[in-house]
């Protein structure tokens, strides 16, 4: 089975930290995605809690339950050293925040094929893991690919997403 790498941005706009749009297309990617087949390095979840408390105005209790939460469904991987000093490479070699390089050296690391992110730029490849932006107008091939060959839920279509409607806890 495909490894799918997820960072901040998507879980945040799950928790609703963004516009409709983007809060409901991180909701329809994340059910469609197989939980089995997802990975949230531990930065990811550190960056989440900030969101939560400072973007969101959450309690910090509330927050830490929010982020808990996600760590029953998906699987948590931490930073190494050597996914550190991947990330310095990464960093210095091509420009990335060290945050953003540390998410993507672990999802390498851990041989996630995908990394879905907005921050990222869309389409860079590297050691084997390709970041897509879940975010695109049209979502990207290769992610309809993933959720096509794990098994995961189909993704909605136009018309029924625009029929949805986001539930109280994600507005």
């Amino acid at each position: 089975m495909l490894r799918v790498a997820i960072d901040t941005n998507v879980l945040a706009y799950a928790e609703g930290a963004g516009d409709k749009r983007r809060c409901l297309r991180a909701v329809e990617v994340l059910e469609a995605l197989p939980e089995q087949a997802v990975l949230l390095p531990v930065q990811v979840l550190g960056e989440l809690f900030r969101v939560l408390v400072g973007k969101l105005r959450q309690a910090p209790r509330l927050a830490k339950a929010h982020v808990l939460r996600w760590t029953d469904v998906y699987a948590v991987r931490e930073s190494s050293w050597q996914a550190l000093q991947a990330a310095l490479d990464l960093s210095a070699d091509h420009g990335l925040t060290i945050w953003d390089a540390l998410i993507l050296s672990v999802a390498a690391e851990q041989r996630c094929r995908l990394l879905l992110s907005e921050d990222l730029q869309d389409g860079f490849s590297w050691r084997g893991t390709t970041v897509v932006n879940p975010f695109a107008p049209d979502l990207p091939s290769l992610l309809v690919d993933v959720i096509a060959s794990s098994g995961g839920r189909p993704m909605p279509t136009e018309a029924q997403r625009r029929a949805r409607r986001l539930p109280d806890s994600h507005r």
